[in-house]
């Protein structure tokens, strides 16, 4: 296996290089210690084909890692997300890439159908000619027609034949590299490119398993049960598998064809509010997100004006405790609070605590102050967290993958929504949802909701005593059984000394439940 990643890991190269794709890499601008790397990059460069230097340095990438598959373009994705390895500019030209692919052949579908789905394959009637492709999936529309229910038009999302097999070859291909990658430039090593290729190593292994996509869309749905405005397909159970996903076709305009949405009379204005509130109040209020909203993945209802969303592959979610975190973030820019914002950094743990909060939050105001009094159209929320993200490395903040995902997936939502409405005024809008929700935290039922969780730690924590004391009673016993001696006072001794730390335990737990509810 070993030789053949390298072969692969040539093949690739010299595709990147014959695309023009590497000319990305700032080679003038690389330290001392990467000039191998630059002077391979000019060499590699020699063999480029010359047309491709008519086109674009995105479109090369583009050309490039779709030719080399699947896996290649989930990581040129993931490296979007870490601007702290590849830099501003790279990241900033991955963010662009497209996962268009040329679908394969319909005439592989009946079989797939049939063989993930056994009976119910034959409820999946007229099938189209692919209406989407990219590197992992395609889809088709078809007809349901169940036995016990009414027909109805259905997305049927089906995995490449054999995707799954040429990922596991890639991704073995990645880690090797990764690995030479450690060990002969030592400079690369603070930037862990092995846990790099394992994050694109487990969100691959999710979208090449669409039952959990199904479920990523159930948990979704449950959330939004109640709000307005932010509308998703359904799951038809009883015809998903592990690479195919069934769900409802969902009607409506592209959300980038703007011409159709003026001749429907929806109103951009309001869809590009409802956009960005139903993502916020995701990642605020239920810490679980549709982390691809580009335009591809967006439509508007031209009845209702509502916002719809398909492809669930990628979600991100944060806890409840980076859930207030990015609430006070953004609000602490909105009423201009910038020393909150710098405590918040130090409470999480963000920043180091041999930090000065107040140079933080002088940085900090830095951000802050210049987007008061300029209009909307010049302030980014997206470029704001960006802003944040790159100050806080000056302070020995460590990266955050959870959040980068999340301002990936702002500058997405925020581009989409700012090209529907180009005056969107992001603080405006963003305000209810934030403050909204901020104040019921403030409120007994955030408290109420605090507390139960402290109760929950308390409950697991008590729960696990009693084994704890078993298993330690157990191992004084053997102890002494082989020094062959009396166990009855040691061992009295040891459950005193045991029921103490769990009394201390509990305290502990106590304590924090009732500093936690003060604060």
């Amino acid at each position: 296996m070993g030789l053949v990643s390298y072969f692969r890991l040539m093949r690739a190269g010299y595709v990147l290089a014959r695309e023009g794709a590497l000319s990305i890499v700032p080679v003038k601008d690389l330290p001392p210690a990467l000039a191998p790397l630059g002077l391979g990059v000019r060499l590699a460069r020699l063999i480029e084909r010359p047309s491709v230097k008519k086109t674009g340095q995105v479109e090369r990438l583009n050309t490039a890692l779709n030719r080399l598959g699947p896996t290649y373009v989930k990581f040129g994705q993931t490296l979007a997300t870490r601007p702290d390895v590849v830099g501003p500019q790279i990241a900033s030209d991955l963010s662009a890439l497209q996962d268009r692919m040329e679908p394969f052949d319909p005439a592989f579908v009946p079989a797939i159908l049939t063989t993930a789905l056994g009976e119910k394959a034959a409820e999946l009637t007229e099938m189209s000619a692919p209406v989407a492709a990219a590197s992992i999936a395609q889809v088709h529309r078809a007809r349901l027609r169940p036995k016990d229910g009414l027909p109805q038009d259905v997305a049927v999302k089906i995995l490449r034949p054999g995707v799954s097999e040429r990922f596991m070859a890639d991704i073995e291909s990645f880690y090797v590299a990764a690995r030479l990658a450690q060990g002969m430039v030592r400079s690369t090593r603070r930037l862990r490119p092995t846990e790099v290729v394992e994050t694109l190593d487990r969100s691959a292994r999710l979208e090449l398993d669409l039952r959990l996509e199904a479920a990523a869309i159930s948990e979704m749905a449950e959330n939004i049960k109640d709000d307005s405005g932010f509308v998703i397909p359904t799951v038809s159970w009883d015809h998903v598998a592990q690479n195919v996903l069934t769900t409802s076709w969902v009607a409506g305009i592209p959300i980038r064809d703007h011409a159709a949405l003026d001749a429907a009379g929806v109103d951009r204005k309001a869809l590009a509010a409802k956009l960005l509130q139903a993502f916020l109040r995701h990642a605020i209020r239920d810490g679980f997100f549709h982390a691809d909203m580009h335009p591809g993945n967006l439509f508007a209802d031209p009845r209702s004006g509502d916002v719809i969303a398909v492809d669930f592959g990628i979600m991100g979610r944060i806890n409840r405790k980076e859930r207030r975190f990015l609430a006070d973030i953004l609000y602490g820019f909105i009423s201009r609070n910038y020393r909150m914002i710098a405590e918040r950094h130090f409470e999480i743990g963000y920043v180091p605590k041999d930090q000065s909060v107040d140079d933080f939050a002088l940085a900090i105001r830095s951000i802050g102050e210049p987007l008061h009094g300029r209009t909307a159209a010049d302030i980014s929320m997206a470029r704001v967290l960006g802003q944040l993200f790159a100050i806080t490395d000056l302070f020995s903040m460590q990266t955050r993958p959870e959040l980068v995902l999340l301002q990936k997936s702002m500058v997405l939502v925020e581009g989409v929504a700012r090209a529907l409405d180009p005056e969107l005024d992001i603080w405006t809008v963003a305000e209810p949802v934030v403050g909204d929700w901020l104040r019921k935290e403030a409120g007994p039922l955030g408290r109420i909701e605090a507390l139960k969780e402290h109760f929950d730690t308390i409950a697991e924590a008590a729960g696990r005593l009693p084994v704890i004391a078993a298993e330690a009673e157990l191992a004084l016993a053997d102890y002494h059984a082989t020094k062959a001696q009396p166990p009855d006072r040691a061992m009295r001794w040891a459950k005193l000394i045991l029921m103490g730390l769990a009394g201390v335990t509990l305290l502990a737990l106590l304590w924090r439940l009732v500093s936690g509810a003060a604060l």
